[in-house]
């Protein structure tokens, strides 16, 4: 029978490293000592080093066996996660299972144990453990394959699981690499502190910074394709007492939709919000802390608004939506290019809508306000607790009472809360104080069911999995239009817009509660 091609060993005949003779001890080797892999073989009989078995696999494409037709998006994947060309062969169906059993057991390793796995290996590569003073050193340990592949599965891991934020932070005896997932953050086990500096590094090169340069913030960009799509990193450096602490946000379009139609807005606000979008000017604001949801929710709209006969200009920073028929202007104050600068040249530029990415100071705030005064239809964002309170914080930037009640025409309001796990979603019966926590009582909840996650491998133990909007609306009717104009209060303006009909986030998050989708703890968190 012929001996089965080995690619490791025709590998290293190809480079000089083995001569047939040695191919046929080491074959023989391999069958005396129970199926003991070829490259094992090679490093314990001498022949090669374990760096020169990388560096020549290194040179040359990566070649998988599959039993099916290849999806070309799998390929992108697996090329990107081992930062190597592919080459595809195909191979009998059973010799595939066999090979899989043989190394990696009945099951293949999930991304979290490939990267710890890989981990554990730089761990044990003193070479990587660079001087971060020495420029020289920290670059080649950078670029160095094992390096490379393992900031490449920190990438993949965060893109596959949906997380907004991937964090690497150094600390004095510590290392610590951190998903942040539906707001919450969890640790995977990361290499020792030693390595830092080296992925650190890894990850300023991909997004252009400057490796040399610790003492000052540091911004940037990655580009990368996942499962054939393409995904943006937003990367934001940080000098710290023990090394450079690492942020990427991860804006990945094709993980959210935007329609409208999918925000979650309840029946009531759809329709009231509907309708004021198709005013012909005045100014309409979401508000929310960061990471709350406000520009998914305004590209929903623009989406809807946005038709043949309607100019959309929008100044943001950074620019996350791409979408055909808009016309989209990134911020950038190095340059001068600020949104009040922007804005006015917006003008210019015969629009009939225009998103302004936050309205931030009095400057901004004054060319919102004449952009609505003269015929446009403008969306904004503030940063604010609920709805009422945007009034107030125009009036907080000098903005006259009078021009903030003739120009705003609604407000709308959000928070994104933690759904739970439909993998181990489990009912209960709420008793006395949990309602009175969320001032329910047993006939308004009808005998319905209270839920909460018991925590499973699916969500990571946390159980939830998964967020969903709540949502406030105020719109600015001539009541509302008063109390601006006397300075009333947030208090006084947000008691009189329930008695209009507005429905308070708590109470929206509450209509969650019944609809079982979050739970009570999440709702009092939020709202």
């Amino acid at each position: 029978m012929a001996e089965q091609f080995d690619p490791l060993l025709d590998l290293l005949v190809q480079n000089g490293v083995l001569d047939d003779e040695q191919v046929a001890t080491i074959r023989e080797e391999q069958k005396n000592d129970g199926g003991k892999p070829i490259r094992q073989l090679v490093i314990d009989g001498g022949y090669a080093t374990e760096d020169d078995l990388l560096a020549m696999m290194a040179a040359y494409p990566v070649t998988l066996a599959t039993a099916n037709l290849v999806d070309p998006r799998v390929s992108d994947e697996v090329a990107f996660a081992l930062s190597k060309e592919v080459r595809f062969v195909m191979a009998r169906e059973q010799d595939v299972n066999d090979r899989i059993s043989q190394y990696y057991g009945d099951a293949s390793e999930s991304v979290a144990d490939m990267l710890k796995s890989l981990g554990e290996g730089l761990d044990g590569d003193a070479s990587l453990k660079s001087d971060p003073n020495d420029v020289a050193a920290l670059e080649g340990a950078a670029n160095n394959n094992a390096i490379v592949k393992f900031v490449n599965m920190i990438l993949y891991q965060g893109v596959v699981d949906r997380a907004a934020d991937i964090h690497i932070e150094p600390f004095e005896h510590d290392f610590k690499i951190r998903y942040r997932v539906d707001g919450a953050l969890y640790e995977v086990k990361a290499p020792d502190v030693s390595m830092a500096p080296a992925i650190i590094s890894r990850v300023k090169i991909m997004a252009n910074l400057n490796i040399a340069e610790r003492r000052i913030p540091q911004d940037g960009r990655i580009a990368i394709t996942v499962a054939g799509r393409p995904v943006d990193l937003r990367v934001s450096c940080l000098p710290t007492t023990h090394g450079e602490s690492v942020v990427m946000r991860i804006l990945d379009q094709s993980a959210t939709s935007l329609d409208l139609e999918n925000v979650g807005l309840a029946e009531d606000v759809y329709e009231q919000l509907t309708m004021d979008i198709e005013k012909p000017n005045g100014i309409i604001v979401v508000t929310g802390p960061t990471g709350s949801g406000k520009t998914t929710t305004l590209y929903s709209v623009l989406r809807r608004i946005n038709s043949i006969d309607s100019k959309l200009l929008t100044a943001e920073e950074p620019v996350e939506y791409d979408v055909d028929g808009i016309v989209q202007v990134p911020i950038n104050h190095e340059v001068g290019n600020t949104f009040p600068k922007v804005l006015r040249a917006f003008l210019r530029q015969d629009p009939d809508i225009m998103l302004i990415g936050e309205i931030r100071d009095l400057e901004t705030a004054e060319v919102a306000i004449q952009a609505a005064l003269t015929g446009h239809l403008v969306f904004s964002t503030l940063h604010t607790n609920d709805a009422a309170g945007a009034v107030m914080r125009f009036v907080d930037m000098n903005v006259a009472p009078y021009m903030v009640a003739s120009t705003l025409e609604a407000v709308l309001g959000q928070r994104l809360l933690r759904t739970c796990c439909k993998e181990c979603k489990t009912s209960y019966e709420p008793d006395d104080e949990t309602l009175d926590r969320i001032n329910l009582t047993r006939d308004q909840i009808g005998g319905r069911p209270f839920y909460f996650g018991k925590g499973c491998k699916t969500c990571n133990g946390t159980g939830y999995k998964g967020r969903k909007a709540i949502f406030e609306y105020l719109r600015v009717t001539n009541p509302i239009r008063e109390l601006i104009n006397d300075r009333a209060p947030t208090l006084i303006i947000r008691e009189k817009a329930r008695e209009l009909g507005m429905r308070t986030m708590r109470e929206d998050g509450v209509r969650s509660i019944l609809d079982g989708y979050t739970t009570v703890d999440e709702v009092l968190r939020y709202t």
